[in-house]
Order: C-alpha cells, then structure tokens, then sequence
C-alpha cells in the first residue's frame, strides 16, 4: 500500500482518495482533496496560504530540520522480505515516533515561551486604556482622602479553643 503526499498541503493520499492531475509534460500532482486542488488551479503559492506544511514551515511554526524526517523519504528500491528485518524495522517506527514527538513538544514550548507574559502585558494595557468604562461615573476619583480604619486582630493558641467532647 502506497501513501502518496499531497502536492499542496503536504497531508497523506491513502490509496482511492484524492484526485490526480497530469499535466502535458507528464508531471503528476497528486491532491488530497479538492480544496486543494482548486487552490493549485486558482495558481495559489501553497507557501502563502497559512494553512499548508510549506506555509507553516516556512514561518518557523512547524519543524523543518530534523533526522527523523529522513526515515519518512520514499524509497523505490525493493528489498528481499526478512521477517526480522521487519520487525525490527517496526520497532524502529515506534521509536522514532516517540523521539519526533518529544522533539515536537520542544519545538513547540520553544515557540510559546514568552507568549503568557506578552498576553498579560497586552491584557493589562488594554485594562488600563478602558478602565472609563469600568468605574462609575459617580465614583470619587480620591480615595485618600477617606478615613482608613485599623482593625487589630488577635491569635489566640488553638489548644485553648478545641471543644471537648
């Protein structure tokens, strides 16, 4: 079973889905759904439209240099079946999945680093530009001028307050 890759989102073509296009110099293009087709008949630069592998990798959003990928190349070349060589190979896929994983998470707390202070800063200058709309219009605007009460409070030891029974 051969999983082609789709020539504008770079998403997965199982076997009976998607369309197929040949042009007149015999170059096949191969589309997972037909959004992506009309976008490849519309001329669109799948690396303008966000959307896309090449979009997001050109944007440094996804992963672009990793070891992993070389293990995802297609290979033409047949190999004599091994049933240990298969095993191991599928071994193999597992961990490499779990490496690519872990390398992705990275990848990604790398890019999110600093994004929770920049959305408190954004949120508590926007609080300060439309802090109007949150007061009252009939508030006071000092409110030091108002008589501060203090109010002592005592701690008594807890040995003291514990109710017998």
């Amino acid at each position: 079973m051969r999983l082609e890759k789709c020539w504008f989102c770079s998403s997965t073509v199982y076997p009976g889905h998607g369309i197929q296009f040949v042009r007149n110099d015999a170059k096949i293009f191969r589309f997972c759904r037909s959004k992506c087709h009309k976008n490849f008949k519309m001329k669109r630069n799948p690396r303008k439209v966000k959307w896309t592998k090449a979009y997001r990798r050109l944007h440094g959003k996804d992963m672009t240099q990793d070891s992993t990928f070389e293990f995802e190349r297609k290979r033409n070349r047949p190999e004599r079946y091994d049933r240990n060589l298969t095993e191991n190979t599928l071994k193999a896929i597992k961990t490499i999945d779990k490496v690519r994983f872990r390398r992705e998470e990275t990848h990604h707390k790398n890019r999110m680093k600093g994004k929770a202070a920049k959305e408190r800063k954004e949120a508590r200058k926007e609080h300060e530009q439309q802090l109007h709309m949150v007061k009252a219009p009939g508030a006071k605007e000092s409110t030091a001028t108002s008589a501060q009460v203090k109010v002592n409070v005592q701690h008594e030891s807890s040995a003291d307050n514990r109710m017998e029974e």
